[in-house]
């Protein structure tokens, strides 16, 4: 991994929101022009009763934390609330998934560290983040039926 070098400055203008699959869920990497390989930020922002993928990471801690709204997110077998301005550190290897059982939108900035998970000749394998389903929803979530269908 190489720092970047001097400084990067990030523009509101510069913000190009997506969304993501496979739970489609809106996100902006704030980071990704600068080519950064040491620390990955992002916000994701959840619609009432959603959710983002079931995960872990390889060699990445991330850190959570509620910009608007009350955060819910379970790791592991623990279900979470996260208050506006407070936050979770998760190491990898930890099963997680942050979710919105409210009815307002909640407003993420996730942190992580490295960005870049596999280094120089080790193969990218999905199931390392994904090792069962990703889609599948906490219980606080039983009946919604999210992502959305495609096109929604």
């Amino acid at each position: 991994m190489k720092a970047i070098e001097g400084y990067y400055e990030i523009k509101p203008d510069d913000h190009v929101w997506k969304v993501a699959n496979p739970m489609k869920v809106p996100y902006t990497d704030l980071l990704e022009q600068s080519k950064s390989e040491i620390l990955g930020a992002r916000l994701w922002r959840l619609p009432p009763k959603s959710a983002n993928t079931y995960h872990k990471h390889v060699k990445a801690e991330e850190f959570y934390f509620v910009l608007e709204g009350v955060g819910r997110m379970r790791v592991g077998e623990t279900t979470l609330t996260v208050p506006k301005h407070g936050g979770v550190l998760v190491g990898p290897e930890m099963m997680r998934q942050i979710f919105n059982d409210t009815d307002a939108d909640t407003l993420w900035l996730i942190l992580g560290a490295p960005d870049k998970e596999f280094g120089p000749g080790e193969t990218f394998d999905i199931k390392r983040f994904w090792p069962t389903d990703p889609k599948q929803l906490p219980k606080e979530l039983a009946g919604v039926d999210w992502p959305p269908a495609s096109g929604a």
